[in-house]
């Protein structure tokens, strides 16, 4: 039986219920643990929260950073574990257990084949990603960061409720989810016949759907991850219970951990025999650990799901579970800008890759003047932005009209979208010439001309002396390939002129709770606490709080899912393998 109805959900539990598997939250981490459980043939209970299922990963891209799998043989690149690990030890040096990382990449590629052979979950490698600290030893141009396949949810049927809606914003055309290859696609669907048929299939795809079913039925990036690990946990009978509130955890004589949980008005107890896991998100969403653990001058918006509460963490801390220490970053930060939306709501749209890195744009301070290389990634942007002092609590993105028209500048839609609306709202900010938009912006002239010239100059140039922008294959790789001798360097000159205002934002907690090799929950004196485990952003960041490559934290949440199920399981004969198809790893279970 699968509870999916989120008002009598907990109505259908029969009350002192025992299950093997017991997970808390419903994020990438938590449904892959409930999955590996589940294709061990065991009883398992998924919890959320929230109404929806998918956490942040729903609103995200959804690459996965897993080194070593199968589809490295789809590449030409020669990677090895010894490879892997002098890259993270570079990268992450003592901000993290190296002992905890050797474990992420020694069984990485066990968790995402046996995540791919028993499940609808399915990736490929992406076709060009390169680690984020690319100038770093061993660091990789593709073959370790993985995405997921786009995913038609139709056997989901009711349960399709459950699946978290996308950020408007990151759709067109009134709801049409987009991927990096779409979005490539449909801006030359005139200029190559690939790309035009390529949009063409898209395009009909997306009005049939909305004649037919009043929606899109294609699923990519994050969302199609989420989509095709619920179709899984619906396949192999998970329950799963939203909308639910976990108000105690104690363990019992038998050493098996008693929940008490809440949905509505109803109110039951369960018991978890094998494993309670967490995977809850992390304290992201908690004012009073925002207050203890992050920077006081970070705003209180954030792009990523509402869900990260940690109310548990208090339950488990009572059990000697602790917050780890070691770590460069609390979080993992991003650039974001605001807009209210015609509902009411505020959009929170992270500026990734499209606009900063793109030619003929640039980013200043609240002085009008340069303070980062603009095309380091979204972590090490926002790390400037909190580490700049009170001229980088705030800053700007400008562009001229024809950045403006061929990249879009973050909510204004690249290919042409009409500023006008944008700038009516004042979201967007804009001048006839640099002057006018320095007083718009309320910054120094002279100051923004000067910045600008310097953008003008590197461009002449080649080459950006002052902070050496688009000099590595990352900073590259999100400029515009089109574009020479330097992609991400282009003029600022032609008005009029364009701003957004950007500030930095939080898009997940890198500072958990302290767990060892299996991620196994640990006191503070170091002693595993039985059958207490977390993944995800509930558990110390193996990447310590740095972002050495795309998809840091789906990748470690999916591989310690996978190893707190097989560290639970171990030397447990009633456990059996239930399968998708056959599979050589089914040993390695």
């Amino acid at each position: 039986m699968t509870t999916l109805d989120p008002r009598t959900g907990l109505s259908h539990i029969e009350n002192n219920a025992a299950y093997d598997v017991i997970v808390l939250g419903a994020g990438a981490g938590g449904m892959s643990a409930a999955l590996f459980a589940a294709i061990r043939g065991q009883r398992v209970l998924l919890l959320e929260r929230t109404p929806w299922v998918g956490g942040t990963t729903a609103l995200s891209g959804g690459t996965t950073w897993v080194p070593l799998t199968r589809y490295l043989g789809d590449t030409d690149l020669e990677d090895s574990y010894e490879k892997v690990m002098n890259f993270l030890d570079h990268a992450v040096g003592n901000h993290s257990h190296r002992e905890l990382r050797e474990s992420f990449v020694r069984h990485g590629a066990e968790a995402i084949h046996t995540l791919v052979d028993h499940t609808e979950v399915a990736f490929r490698a992406c076709a060009y990603h390169p680690d984020y600290m690319a100038d770093l030893p061993n660091a990789s141009l593709y073959g370790r960061a993985l995405e997921p396949l786009p995913y038609i949810a139709d056997r989901l049927g009711k349960a399709r409720h459950l699946l978290r809606h996308p950020i408007p914003e990151f759709t067109v055309l009134g709801g049409m989810m987009v991927n990096r290859e779409d979005i490539g696609h449909l801006l030359k669907r005139f200029d190559n016949a690939k790309s035009f048929f390529y949009s063409a299939k898209v395009l009909t795809q997306y009005a049939l759907d909305k004649v037919l079913y009043g929606r899109t039925r294609r699923s990519v990036m994050g969302h199609a991850l989420i989509a095709r690990m619920l179709q899984s946990l619906v396949d192999k009978k998970v329950d799963i219970l939203v909308e639910t509130e976990v108000i105690d955890i104690t363990s019992n004589s038998d050493s098996d951990w008693q929940l008490t949980l809440q949905q509505k008005e109803t109110q039951k107890t369960v018991h978890a025999k094998r494993a309670l896991i967490l995977a809850s998100g992390g304290f992201s969403r908690n004012p009073e650990k925002r207050h203890q653990f992050m920077p006081h001058t970070l705003p209180t918006e954030s792009p990523s799901a509402e869900g990260h509460s940690s109310n548990l963490h208090s339950l488990v801390e009572a059990m000697g579970a602790h917050y780890g220490t070691e770590h460069d970053q609390p979080a993992f930060w991003a650039p974001v800008s605001l807009r209210q939306r015609k509902d009411g709501s505020k959009a929170v749209f992270p500026h990734f890759v499209f606009d900063r890195s793109k030619p003929g744009t640039l980013c200043v301070n609240l002085e009008g003047k340069r303070f980062v290389n603009e095309t380091v990634s979204y972590h090490e942007f926002g790390k400037a932005m909190l580490n700049g002092g009170a001229s980088t609590e705030k800053a700007w993105i400008i562009t001229d009209s024809v950045g403006l028209q061929k990249y879009g500048l973050g909510m204004v839609r690249l290919g042409g979208d009409n500023p006008e609306p944008y700038i009516r709202d004042g979201y967007l900010k804009h001048g006839d010439t640099l002057e006018d938009l320095a007083h718009s912006i309320q910054v120094d002239p002279n100051t923004l001309a000067s910045s600008v010239q310097s953008i003008n100059d590197a461009t002449e140039a080649g080459y950006d002396a002052l902070f050496g922008r688009g000099s590595n294959a990352y900073q590259r790789a999100n400029g515009d390939p089109e574009h020479a001798p330097n992609p991400t360097l282009g003029k600022i000159a032609v008005p009029p002129f364009y701003a957004v205002k950007l500030q930095p934002a939080d898009i997940g907690a890198a500072q958990g709770l302290v767990g060892n090799e299996n991620g196994q929950l640990l006191t503070q004196e170091g002693n595993p606490i039985p059958k207490l485990y977390a993944c995800g952003n509930d558990l110390q960041s193996i990447m310590g709080g740095t972002y050495p490559g795309p998809g840091i934290t789906i990748g470690p949440a999916i591989v310690f899912a996978y190893l707190a199920i097989r560290h639970a399981a171990l030397n447990d004969s009633e456990t059996t393998l239930t399968t998708k198809r056959p599979s050589s790893l089914a040993e390695a279970l």
